[in-house]
């Protein structure tokens, strides 16, 4: 077989041995969800109005208008968070239990004056010298004991949850999320099987079918048992929705992918490539993607020419 290559190479006869057609069917079935979940977020109150209850009821989180902040159908992901209306209160902080301070850690009293043992001196007060002679510690000032270098011996220190306020403010704040879930299927002959069905989802085919509904049900072909049927199984693998979410809107396609499978052999040895989809790349373990010609510069190195 003599071939001429479009970039005007030849391959050597009798290196192709077989060209066979293995087209494969790719499916894919896209739901667009919104998902939302209220978290509760806090901070030091500090006096001043709130947004509670007075202003009037607190909406539940399906109730929030967010058609300004609506993505585009079918993005693959996009989050949101807005606070709930009227969700404010007031709230006696649980770390210092409403006082606005705590006990210091470091000296471990919640009494004033509280004072611990001077390290320069041991708590002797005077600085002993190498000919008998004593100073006074400078760094106590004599007197033994210094103020805890945490709260300065005043036993408390302010509390960090709530700046030393005593009260907190909580509200509720909504978490909004859109998402795509992608349910992807291929139908490949024997002759294609093994290709990674990335491999088809990447290509470029014809498409046979493209339908968006609120849910999808299974196109029908009036002269194909085969694509019906492939609809189907396509459908029955939909992704499960959260309980949190809301399906918006689905999508549905199915393409079918031309796949040339050439067998090449040479010296009593063979291997096999695809071509693949409408861009023509060509599939080669290891080698994947490049640009089809038939100079077919892999085969090259293999063949030794």
């Amino acid at each position: 077989m003599l071939v001429i290559a479009a970039v005007g190479e030849v391959v050597q006869p009798g290196l192709i041995h077989v060209v066979e057609d293995c087209n494969v069917y790719v499916g894919t079935l896209e739901t667009f969800i919104e998902d939302r979940e209220t978290v509760r977020e806090t901070e030091p109150y500090h006096g001043g109005s709130i947004d509670g209850k007075d202003e009037g009821p607190e909406l539940g989180f399906w109730e929030l208008d967010l058609r300004s902040q609506f993505p585009v159908l079918f993005v693959p992901y996009k989050e949101t968070q807005i606070r709930i209306p009227h969700s404010e209160t007031i709230e006696k902080c649980p770390g210092c239990t409403g006082r606005g301070d705590i006990v210091c850690p470091t000296c471990n009293s919640d009494q004033e004056k509280q004072m611990t043992q001077c390290l320069a001196c041991q708590g002797r007060g005077l600085i002993a010298h190498g000919d008998g002679s004593d100073t006074m510690c400078t760094k106590c000032n004599g007197k033994g004991k210094i103020p805890c270098a945490t709260c300065g011996s005043c036993g408390l220190i302010k509390c960090e949850k709530c700046h030393g306020s005593g009260s907190l403010l909580t509200r509720s704040v909504a978490i909004v999320r859109w998402k795509t879930f992608s349910t992807r299927k291929v139908s490949a002959t024997n002759g294609a099987a093994s290709v990674p069905d990335e491999v088809f989802h990447r290509a470029k085919g014809v498409q046979l079918c493209n339908t968006q509904a609120y849910q999808c049900t299974p196109a029908f072909f009036a002269d194909s048992y085969f694509l019906n049927k492939f609809s189907s199984e396509v459908i029955a693998d939909r992704a499960s929705v959260p309980p949190t979410a809301r399906v918006i809107c689905e999508r549905h396609a199915i393409n079918v992918v031309p796949v040339t499978r050439v067998t090449m052999a040479h010296r009593g040895r063979s291997f096999c490539y695809y071509i693949i989809g409408f861009s023509r790349e060509v599939y080669l373990k290891d080698y994947y993607p490049s640009r089809f010609c038939w100079g077919l510069c892999p085969c090259l190195e293999w063949l030794k020419l």
